[in-house]
């Protein structure tokens, strides 16, 4: 039961994601680097060597890409394991083409808080790494929304899945 429904909470994230990638992705916080490997073209960032990253960097606010270089960026169940998340955003805001979309996946902090700890005694993520000083337990719709305004961003589509659960958001450059 360890990696099964891990396994299949990453199936259902990548496919309700997937129809929201157009052109070059780029997918922030990738892990394992699935999304990319399942859509095909594109590269994925995080600040750890999970065995299979693109791009290894110190800090998802200062990515070595051009301008408007990013058709789609993807921040899959990651950003509140970010802690400058407004900078981040703000990176994505430059790396993101004049029509490109930020698609964010999460779950609430309540949620958050069980399913890392259920998962504490087996989850590398969470017994080797643990959560760093600016990491938190999920966020709330509320608090994504605003963090996205402030960066430029506007939300254009935002649905549940998995049980009403996790939350998908669509947002474009303003």
């Amino acid at each position: 039961m360890n990696d099964y429904i891990g396994i299949k909470l990453e199936k259902e994230r990548i496919k309700k994601v997937l129809p929201h990638i157009k052109g070059k992705l780029l997918d922030l916080g990738c892990g394992n680097n699935k999304l990319k490997e399942v859509y095909g073209k594109g590269i994925g960032v995080d600040v750890y060597e999970w065995g299979n990253v693109d791009l290894v960097v110190n800090d998802t606010s200062k990515i070595p890409l051009e301008e408007k270089s990013v058709d789609t960026i993807t921040i899959i169940a990651a950003l509140n394991h970010i802690p400058n998340r407004g900078k981040v955003l703000d990176e994505c805001h430059r790396l993101l083409s004049e029509n490109g979309h930020l698609v964010i996946t999460m779950i609430p902090p309540i949620i958050s808080t069980v399913w890392h700890f259920l998962r504490k005694p087996w989850d590398i993520d969470q017994s080797e790494r643990g959560m760093k000083e600016g990491e938190v337990y999920g966020l709330k719709s509320n608090q994504i929304i605003a963090l996205a305004n402030e960066s430029n961003f506007e939300l254009k589509h935002i649905s549940s899945f998995m049980f009403h659960i996790n939350k998908l958001y669509v947002f474009e450059k303003k």
